[in-house]
């Protein structure tokens, strides 16, 4: 009887692992430099609209989050080695991307913009540029944009780790501006103290080829993880707590149309 206890109380035992692997925390990848999406706050907790909403979608999905900081050109390569199991942190949907990973359905969508010291005379043509130092960030589809857009025109692209590193460069003058997502620039440059005297300069830049369908959360190829959150998505967005963080930061619909 003993044997037979001991043998059932196995059994149990292997029937549950599954359900304990299944149980382990999603790791969420994300570069904590991009205020009011994601940066540091004082304590050094990660803060931000990609933060609540991926905390809000975790508990949508009733699973457990941990959350990985890495730098942006980094974000793909570690989830393709199994180092995180999500990207979360305003990665714009690229034709090119999708070749690498794959992607839930938006989140937010924003246009990019040029941001130059306040009169600076910037036509839709950007025949102005030429000459001009612009800061990107590396590996971002704005590096992109402008290799391909405004470096034929004659402008000088100078690519950086993060954006932050780029408002330093832009405020001393080592830059003549950076061209990014809008609501980031507005937020994390414009409003601060270090923005001041700069302003949007030129048209807004919605290309689909170089800006995509809008950010999204990537996935590796094949992950059955993207059904999920696309779920979690559409879950969050009828109950009312995505208009409740998107609230907590913007005056707009940042979800775009």
């Amino acid at each position: 009887m003993k044997k037979l206890v001991l043998l059932g109380a196995l059994a149990l035992s292997v029937l549950s692992l599954p359900t304990f692997a299944d149980e382990k925390p999603l790791k969420i990848g994300i570069e904590a430099a991009y205020p009011p999406f994601a940066s540091k706050a004082p304590d050094g907790s990660i803060v931000g609209f990609d933060y609540d909403i991926g905390n809000a979608l975790c508990e949508e999905m009733k699973v457990k989050c941990t959350w990985v900081e890495q730098e942006f050109d980094g974000l793909i390569p570690a989830l393709k080695v199994r180092k995180i199991d999500a990207i979360l942190s305003s990665m714009s949907i690229t034709e090119d991307r999708k070749k690498s990973v794959d992607f839930t359905n938006k989140y937010y969508n924003t246009p990019a913009r040029l941001v130059m010291k306040a009169g600076t005379p910037v036509s839709d043509s950007l025949a102005e540029l030429k000459g001009k130092n612009i800061g990107v960030q590396r590996g971002s589809i704005h590096e992109r944009f402008a290799r391909e857009v405004l470096a034929p025109l004659g402008a000088e692209i100078k690519p950086y780790g993060s954006q932050n590193e780029i408002y330093l460069d832009v405020a001393a003058g080592r830059l003549d501006g950076t061209v990014a997502d809008a609501t980031l620039l507005d937020d994390g440059f414009l409003k601060t103290d270090a923005g001041k005297g700069f302003a949007f300069v030129g048209p807004a830049f919605t290309d689909v080829k170089y800006f995509g369908d809008g950010v999204g959360i990537a996935v590796r190829k094949g992950d059955a993880l993207k059904d999920k959150i696309n779920t979690a998505i559409t879950a969050i967005r009828e109950n009312g707590k995505y208009k409740q963080i998107q609230d907590k930061y913007f005056a707009f619909d940042i979800y775009g149309k």
